[in-house]
């Protein structure tokens, strides 16, 4: 038989023939089904007609099923089970969990606050596997459906619509000077801002953008290096006085171990925000729930931390 012929049949029949079996009475299935008795008794008249047998005798008020109910009881155990935890709410036990998650996300990201949500993702889930993609911002949907990523970690660029998004934290930019630069020991101003080379470190997601907004109206700062790395600006700052501009969360972290001395902006700029984005097609998914919702908690917490030492708020 073609799906489009069973389709064309009534199978909530069969679920009340597994109700009339389990009760063996018409007017009790009837209770349970929420039928009158006349209307349960139609429905085991239909039910008859369907598989062409009696289905059930009569004694006293009891119904004795058939050979073949029997065996069609047998046949609808596996199949009807299976619709059951098909349409039940989903139970998702991360202990148990041995999915593969792939995750599309910035190198800002990836350096400064993914990291810190891993050891407890592993915690809870430890049979689980991570895969990390590099985050395109004009392919964002393209990611997030033919090449098969679950979420996002970025600021967004524009709108997101129809995709989903919740907000992790606001993220600002600092810099980063050498303990011997001549601004070292200096409150560092727009004027040296606009003087010495500069390297911009994680401008993935737009960061150079956001500050020539922000100077717009001004020279352009003296541009050496563009990277998505702080290694690369930081073997030069021997030899140039190198200002880097990177993500405040970047040089809260890397300000001590690589010996660099933290500065503000010397002029104003709206921290931006950082969001975790996905499609609507794992909206109701109860492991990507648990994901999602592990690394606003981590992320989120750890972004508003860092917000409130830095003198954001």
């Amino acid at each position: 038989m073609e799906l489009e012929d069973i389709y064309r049949r009534d199978l909530n029949l069969l679920i009340a023939l597994r109700v009339l079996l389990e009760e063996g009475s018409v007017s009790k299935a009837a209770i349970r089904l929420n039928l009158s008795q006349s209307a349960m008794s139609r429905v085991l008249g239909r039910l008859r007609s369907l598989t062409n047998d009696p289905l059930f005798t009569r004694h006293g008020q009891h119904l004795i099923p058939t050979q073949r109910a029997l065996e069609l009881n047998a046949s609808l155990t596996a199949p009807l089970d299976a619709l059951c935890t098909v349409l039940s709410p989903e139970e998702f036990d991360p202990a148990q969990c041995d999915q593969t998650f792939k995750i599309a996300t910035t190198d800002y990201a990836m350096q400064t606050i993914l990291p810190f949500a891993l050891p407890r993702i592993y915690e809870e889930a430890p049979g689980l596997s991570l895969e990390f993609a590099p985050l395109q911002h004009d392919q964002l949907m393209r990611q997030l459906t033919s090449e098969g990523c679950d979420m996002a970690i970025c600021r967004p660029t524009g709108p997101v619509d129809p995709l989903q998004s919740d907000t992790l934290g606001l993220v600002s930019v600092f810099c980063l000077v050498a303990k011997h630069h001549p601004l070292a020991d200096k409150t560092l101003t727009l004027e040296d801002y606009l003087t010495y080379p500069h390297a911009v470190i994680a401008i993935s997601d737009g960061v150079k953008a956001l500050i020539d907004e922000a100077l717009r109206g001004y020279p352009q700062p003296k541009l050496a290096l563009r990277a998505y790395h702080l290694e690369a600006a930081v073997a030069m700052v021997d030899s140039l006085p190198l200002i880097i501009t990177v993500p405040a969360d970047l040089a809260y972290l890397v300000g001590e171990k690589y010996d660099l001395v933290i500065k503000p902006l010397p002029f104003e700029f709206k921290p931006f925000d950082y969001s975790l984005i996905w499609h609507p097609r794992t909206e109701h998914s109860a492991a990507q729930i648990w994901l999602r919702n592990l690394i606003k908690e981590e992320c989120g917490r750890l972004i508003a931390s860092r917000i409130k030492d830095m003198g954001f708020v």
